[in-house]
């Protein structure tokens, strides 16, 4: 079989089990993190204080990472930035917003909402190692995903991938997006990954606890946690009701 072609089954397959490969790699990292909570002198940061301010970095990179997933969902129409790479949906091409400035926004989105767990736990060399496996990782789907559009879009295609880069935005060629904001449309399809960042966040300081012996829990991280399970409820429950109701094409 030849490269490209390799690549893009590759890519096919990876995407298939996105949602259990990450998954795999924060339980790596959580076991570095508590191997560091039973080893306090190997956390870079060894003030309390600034400890905290940390955390709240961390949640802020993982914030970022949402903030662009929802920018992104919520400006794009109906059947694009599809959720498979088998049976592919593509009515048109994104070009405008955020896709005038990088071709793969949602990846970036997901490369900053992961990064921030990984930051937590201080470990420089497990922050390498995320780095390098989510560029093989993504690439690989990146790749699969744009042979589809290439031989679906031709020409069209090709024009936008030559002056929009893959994965670091350049905001040089921004285009005002073609549609309007859609809020509906993001607390539809983001919930869960918002939910998700507050939940692993509290069941790292949960775990690192529960390790030392103690229940000093982050109250605010609990809190978060919970708001965010009730808001990710909520929503699920009103998925499909009037109040959430999409606007046509959208």
């Amino acid at each position: 079989m030849a490269l490209q072609e390799e690549f893009e089954k590759q890519g096919v397959w990876l995407f298939k089990y996105r949602g259990t490969l990450p998954v795999l790699i924060l339980l790596i990292g959580l076991a570095v993190y508590l191997y560091s909570v039973l080893n306090p002198e190997t956390f870079i940061i060894q003030d309390s204080q600034i400890k905290s301010y940390y955390l709240i970095f961390c949640i802020a990179v993982s914030l970022f990472g949402q903030y662009i997933r929802a920018y992104t969902v919520g400006h794009t129409p109906k059947n694009t930035s599809g959720r498979n790479t088998e049976k592919q949906l593509a009515d048109s091409l994104n070009t405008t917003g955020i896709y005038s400035t990088v071709r793969h926004p949602l990846y970036v989105g997901n490369f900053f909402m992961w990064f921030g767990p990984a930051l937590l736990t201080e470990n420089i060399w497990f922050n390498i190692a995320f780095i390098l496996f989510y560029w093989v990782y993504y690439e690989r789907i990146m790749f699969a995903e744009e042979q589809f559009l290439r031989r679906k879009f031709g020409e069209t295609y090709l024009k936008w991938a030559e002056k929009t880069p893959a994965f670091i935005p350049s905001f040089k060629n921004f285009v005002k997006p073609n549609l309007p904001y859609s809020w509906k449309k993001v607390l539809k399809k983001e919930k869960n990954g918002f939910a998700a960042i507050f939940i692993i966040f509290a069941a790292f300081d949960i775990a690192g606890e529960l390790l030392k012996g103690s229940k000093n829990f982050n109250n605010y991280l609990l809190i978060a946690a919970g708001i965010s399970i009730i808001l990710y409820l909520v929503l699920k429950a009103l998925k499909k009701s009037s109040l959430l109701r999409t606007e046509p094409n959208r």
